[in-house]
């Protein structure tokens, strides 16, 4: 797999900048005093297939044919971007420099909150993943293997994303931040 695993890295340097997008927007947002609305949210979703648009003639090397079906993929992405944007606007509200990004966590969610927060933006982000993997385009005898890869993956991702999303918020509503779980 080495010839992979860049293209891996490269993938989640990928999403990074997406959220990373999102996250600015909306501080930019709280910033202008303004609410988000509808424009600027399908702005943030063109610019996120911008970024998908970059990624895809970086790993064009490949020997296999990737297109995206964006049909399926926009209505996943959208209440990503839309969870993840309203969860920034929240935070940022809260957050403000005297106080440590823990503290704000801790004001703006309830444990609870805060979990099915986490769980709901790595489950999007994990159906996106399974939806994706239909845009490698691969010989008609090795779809099923493909099927079966990309269901394993999401199955995986899902459980993951479920107990990383509880392993955050412990450690966020952690008493003593310093002391690590056994």
């Amino acid at each position: 797999m080495p010839h992979l695993e860049p293209v891996l890295a490269r993938n989640v340097a990928k999403e990074t900048q997406k959220d990373a997008l999102v996250i600015r927007h909306a501080g930019a947002t709280l910033a202008g005093g303004r609410q988000p609305d509808r424009d600027a949210l399908s702005g943030l979703l063109e610019a996120t297939q911008d970024i998908d648009r970059a990624f895809l003639a970086q790993v064009g090397i490949l020997p296999i044919r990737i297109v995206v079906p964006y049909h399926e993929i926009v209505p996943i992405r959208t209440q990503r971007i839309e969870r993840l944007f309203a969860a920034a606007c929240r935070l940022l509200g809260a957050w403000d420099m005297e106080r440590s990004l823990r503290a704000a966590l801790q004001e703006s969610y309830s444990r609870a909150e805060l979990e099915q927060l986490l769980w709901d933006l790595l489950r999007l982000y994990a159906m996106e993943t399974r939806v994706l993997s239909r845009s490698v385009q691969l010989p008609a005898l090795l779809v099923p293997l493909r099927e079966r890869i990309a269901q394993s993956l999401y199955e995986i991702m899902s459980d993951i994303a479920r107990r990383l999303a509880g392993e955050v918020t412990l450690a966020v509503f952690r008493k003593n931040p310093s002391r690590r779980a056994s």
